[in-house]
């Protein structure tokens, strides 16, 4: 049997031909700096020959999946990679669904479960039927009944279904199982003291306000009213009201002119249709971003958020109803199922014995992974890509495979460094299965935790894509050519005492904080340094920070999650760069995110050739028809579906990948076209654009800010929620600010090698230094120690955490015993 896997030759993207060998049935990690080639390796060479091999012997044709640019490689094993992207975005999965744990509580719940007679208020205790087996029971079932004990009336057998949100026997029938009402908020929307024209209409602007003036004075002059957009809102009469805020096809503004009709170019569809029918296709192509603040969500007024029919809601074991099972932490849920083995006659713990020993071990898994703060009912698109990742590596230790190679992509972001001892344990205990675990990583402990580390380098992008060094971390010490190496030796050297900023002595202070688990009497940032919100994972972190802190402050509003916050007319503005997605479009890359695309097409449509051959800007858009090929209309890859495996890209077969026709590649800058520049790296682009100062700018504040690897036609889609709050951040600083600004960062360190962090933390610098604030809730030890502040929320996660442990700087923190992060500092 082979014991190592032998990989020749590659040469996918960046990587300069490299060969190396990684040891089976060991935890192996892959280290260096970000863009250096650590993911190309690993994702599109190593997993993706995986997946060749295993159709090819399924007998399945596998040409669709190219073969990866490498010579060779033995030794392979069946292959399951574990990415950091939340692939579920339906609003009604939660924790619960995915990991099976609500299913488990169904069961409980419709077997032990005591409920209250509606006609009686009598209790009803559980009757210990024989024992179906689970999947069985979800099973559509005929409608069962049964006769109250007390007062004899005939009831309706709860089973399995019923407990369920998702199923029409159990969801609530006023919000359909989702626990909350959405409204529309017309105060937010309508300005009556203004008129359309001037902006009285929140959601109308620009152009499409223009278009929708006329549609309206036209509608008006057809039925015979006239409809003046320069009068304000409030002196509309009930007809001009009715056509605005409900449009010609209401029944409010039909019954004004039953016979008639509306005719083209008078069809205005109304303001608050208008705003329904954008929420709804917004939330059918999963996107939760809401319009502009004009919904109001509200806890559903008959079922308070239980999601539950009333009569299943009121169902309870121990004096708990499943709705209050579902809030409750993972960790206090382990302890409610040990105290039940306790409280269970033995008639009903037959029935459980099932699930009794399987439940346990699988909470006790996602403990492990550092997720005991999370709960049932949490809903998967809030989860972030670190805790998406983790719990499926969770349910991935419970399938028991050996002889796998696992791939994981950073599995420790977002973890504090005492739950990262956690995650290690659980890599290992995957290893002693007998599998071999392959992680992509940049934090120290995991690295010091590995059998053999691979350091990638010496750089990003095309100064990357070799092996700088290979072995223990201590050969990697005594190299000198790896950049992980030469990071620990510096970082073992005496560190000269920092000087810590003053700041501008003025503050924001929170005080009575009350949000989710946070209850903090009084809390304050020192403005004019760089501070770091710490402690560890579900402790409260972001809740004090984007929840509470990131509000405007609106004179006499008493504002979210708090009594009063003091300090913020010292801010001029708030900027927010958290961890979302910056796209979920295909169409959107790096190059049209930073509008560097918008400069080329323009600077592309001056040159003589392209007027010669009559092309306009737009014909050098690969998003509108004119220019590009239209057989893959532009994207340079088809998409091909697999059935029961994922979507695969192939190049398109026109145009080979180069999006555009040929007249368009022919017009050319330096010797490039168009197309050819969306292919080049940031960092390549740098020397070409020297002179375009608009470019150059943006060029460098992204080399700046370590994302010189990343590629212009690089699908936004594709990248981390960390490169994506970089890309934000260097779209920023390439934007003088007039004042000062408070920026809030979520964790901006996801996914840097601790050499990138120094370069992240002289651009965080920079901004504190033209007379701002910048705050992080940050984990990277590197950069809190760097930090003039530190607020330490805790001491642990979920009910556990919320709290203000300590703050001062980073050598006061480290002297507070009951703080984790000043165990580690």
């Amino acid at each position: 049997m082979k014991d190592t896997i032998i990989i020749k030759g590659a040469r996918e993207n960046n990587l300069k031909n490299i060969s190396l060998s990684i040891p089976k049935y060991k935890l192996v990690v892959l280290t260096g700096p970000s863009g250096s080639g650590k993911s190309t390796l690993a994702m599109e060479t190593l997993q993706r020959e995986c997946q060749r091999q295993y159709m090819e012997s399924m007998g399945m044709a596998s040409d669709s999946i190219s073969k990866p640019k490498v010579d060779s490689i033995e030794g392979l094993s069946p292959s399951i990679s574990v990415g950091q992207h939340v692939t579920n975005r339906n609003p009604r999965s939660t924790v619960g669904t995915v990991t099976d744990l609500y299913t488990y509580v169904r069961f409980i719940f419709s077997r032990l479960g005591e409920r209250t007679c509606p006609h009686c208020r009598a209790k009803i205790a559980p009757s210990f039927e024989p024992i179906n087996m689970l999947v069985e029971e979800d099973e559509p079932v005929e409608q069962q009944t049964m006769d109250c004990p007390n007062c004899g009336t005939e009831l309706e057998k709860l089973g399995m279904s019923h407990f369920s949100f998702n199923k029409p026997e159990g969801a609530c029938q006023t919000c359909s199982g989702l626990g909350h009402a959405v409204s529309i908020d017309e105060d937010a929307v309508f300005n009556q003291e203004l008129s359309i024209r001037e902006g009285g209409v929140a959601s109308l602007n620009g152009v499409h306000r223009d278009i929708q003036i006329r549609i309206l004075v036209a509608a008006g002059k057809h039925f015979g009213f006239g409809f003046d957009p320069d009068l304000p809102l409030k002196d509309y009469n009930d007809v001009q009201r009715d056509l605005l805020y409900h449009g010609v096809e209401s029944e409010a503004f039909k019954r004004h002119y039953p016979q008639m009709k509306a005719v083209q170019g008078t069809k205005f569809e109304g303001i608050i249709p208008g705003l329904w029918r954008r929420y709804k296709e917004k939330e059918e192509a999963g996107n939760q971003e809401k319009e502009g603040g004009f919904f109001r969500e509200q806890l559903c007024p008959v079922c308070l958020g239980t999601r539950l029919k009333k009569e299943v809601a009121q169902v309870l074991i121990n004096g708990s109803s499943i709705s209050e099972v579902a809030e409750w932490s993972l960790s206090q849920m382990f302890e409610w199922m040990n105290g039940l083995q306790d409280s269970i006659s033995s008639d009903g713990l037959h029935l459980l014995e099932p699930i009794l020993d399987d439940m346990p071990v699988r909470l006790k898994r996602i403990m492990d992974v550092g997720l005991g703060y999370l709960s049932m009912n949490r809903q998967t698109v809030t989860l972030s890509g670190g805790e998406a990742q983790r719990l499926r590596l969770a349910s991935l230790l419970g399938s028991g495979l050996t002889g796998v190679l696992y791939i994981l992509d950073e599995p420790t972001t977002g973890l504090h460094p005492r739950d990262t001892l956690g995650l290690i344990r659980v890599l290992e205990e995957l290893r002693d299965l007998g599998n071999t675990v392959l992680v992509i990583e940049h934090d120290v402990e995991m690295m010091r935790a590995a059998d053999h580390v691979i350091d990638i380098g010496p750089g990003a992008g095309i100064f990357g894509g070799a092996v700088v060094g290979e072995g223990s971390l201590d050969d990697l010490m005594t190299s000198e050519h790896s950049i992980t190496g030469a990071y620990l030796r510096d970082e073992g050297m005496a560190v000269s005492s920092r000087i810590r900023r003053k700041g501008n002595s003025q503050h924001i202070t929170i005080r009575e904080a009350k949000f989710r688990n946070i209850d903090i009497p009084v809390v304050s940032f020192p403005l004019g340094k760089l501070v770091s919100v710490t402690g560890v994972s579900g402790s409260g972190k972001s809740t004090l920070v984007f929840d509470i802190l990131a509000q405007e402050s609106t004179k006499g509003v008493i504002p979210t999650g708090c009594k009063e916050i003091s300090g913020l007319d010292q801010v001029g503005n708030i900027v927010i760069f958290d961890q979302t997605p910056i796209g979920r479009m295909q169409r959107s890359n790096v190059a049209t995110y930073t509008d560097v695309f918008t400069h080329w097409r323009q600077m592309f449509a001056s040159f003589p050739e392209a007027k010669e051959r009559k092309l306009t800007s737009k014909h050098f858009s690969f998003n509108t028809s004119g220019g590009r090929c239209e057989t893959c209309q532009g994207l340079g890859t088809l998409s091909l579906d697999m059935n029961f495996m994922p979507d695969l890209e192939v190049r398109c077969p026109d145009c080979k990948g180069r999006r555009f026709n040929e007249d368009v590649l022919q017009v050319q800058y330096k010797g490039l076209s168009i197309s050819d520049l969306l292919n080049l790296s940031v960092q390549e682009s740098l020397t070409i654009f020297e002179s375009e100062k608009k470019v150059a700018a943006i060029i460098e504040m992204m080399c700046e800010v370590g994302l010189g690897y990343l590629k212009w036609g690089q699908s936004v889609k594709t990248l981390s929620g960390g490169e994506g709050q970089r890309i934000r951040l260097a779209k920023e600083l390439s934007k003088p600010s007039k004042n000062h600004t408070l920026y809030l960062l979520d964790e901006p360190t996801t996914g840097l090698h601790p050499s990138d962090i120094k370069q992240l933390h002289i651009l965080l610098d920079k901004l504190v230094e033209t007379g701002n604030t910048v705050v992080v809730v940050e984990h990277s030890l590197e950069l809190i120690r760097e930090s003039d502040w530190v607020i330490d929320i805790g001491p642990d996660g979920g009910a556990a955490g919320g709290r203000l442990v300590a703050e001062g700087t980073p050598e006061q923190i480290a002297k507070v015993p009951t703080s984790y992060t000043g165990m580690f500092l």
